[in-house]
């Protein structure tokens, strides 16, 4: 697909998950309003309770494949970028841990997303968040200013892998880190997954190999990379994300059976990924 398209797609699927608040849970029509379905996500990724009830009403629309804030170790006074900030979920909760004298920055291409993160801030008395809209294959960030990136299923949705891990590379300092959760494979699924509007924008067919992940990672300068963690993602908690006419119509849209799209999300993990920027 153009890269362009790309973009295109999945800024108007995450535009519309940011007016319905709800998940990015499905090919065919990417997003749902399922009752509960954010929370049983996130608790299955890794959430706590605690951390859950932290956070503003309506920060977490459910679209993550991880917890990197809680693998950051973030310190007191650091300055944290979260690339794909979404509705702010992962920025409140770094925000409290760097506390009044960190800051947190939170990049969307999305306006929506940042109009609602911006409103989520101001509900939750937040003055030490920010959200700037912006690419992050450009980020909109000075150069060495930034002590940690984290970064929650959104990688894997943009065209140029490449250009994000320069651009993460450039904006930290030296000494500076990464933790990232992601959606790699395991092996390569078939062209007809990829050439979907909607696995795309469903976190799937953007993905690549975990070899090509961490080959493009290394090649950007990064030492001491690491894969923290790697799960698969259940096929049963995507199934029960859909009604079954949902899941019908998108077996039907590309042509695969139930066993086939359980095959190749058997090939779907999610890893949590960090690397350093060398002195």
């Amino acid at each position: 697909m153009d890269p362009n398209e790309i973009k295109k797609m999945v800024k108007q699927g995450y535009s519309e998950v940011a007016r319905t608040e709800s998940s990015c849970c499905s090919t065919k029509s990417p997003c749902c309003s399922l009752s509960g379905v954010a929370e049983k996500i996130s608790k299955n990724i890794g959430y706590s309770e605690k951390e859950l009830d932290e956070i503003p009403e309506g920060a977490n629309l459910g679209l993550g494949c991880g917890n990197p804030t809680a693998l950051a170790s973030l310190k007191l006074g650091e300055t944290v970028l979260d690339l794909g900030s979404g509705a702010g979920f992962d920025c409140f909760l770094a925000a409290s841990r760097v506390g009044k004298e960190g800051k947190v920055i939170g990049v969307d291409m999305t306006p929506e997303m940042i109009e609602k993160a911006r409103e989520n801030a101001s509900n939750g008395g937040y003055t030490n968040v920010e959200f700037k809209l912006g690419d992050i294959e450009e980020i909109p960030i000075a150069d060495a200013s930034i002590d940690v990136v984290i970064s929650n299923c959104v990688i894997n949705l943009v065209p140029s892998k490449d250009k994000v891990f320069r651009e993460i590379f450039r904006i930290l300092k030296n000494g500076g880190r990464f933790i990232i959760s992601d959606m790699v494979l395991l092996e390569n699924i078939p062209d007809k997954i990829k050439e979907s509007a909607g696995a795309y924008i469903g976190c799937i067919s953007g993905a690549i190999l975990k070899k090509d992940y961490l080959d493009t990672i290394k090649d950007s300068g990064f030492e001491d990379i690491e894969i923290i963690e790697e799960t698969n993602y259940p096929f049963e908690l995507i199934i029960a994300m859909v009604s079954s006419d949902e899941m019908a119509a998108i077996l039907k849209d590309l042509d695969i059976s139930m066993e086939e799209a359980k095959e190749i999300a058997e090939s779907v993990i999610s890893i949590e990924v960090s690397g350093i920027k060398p002195f």
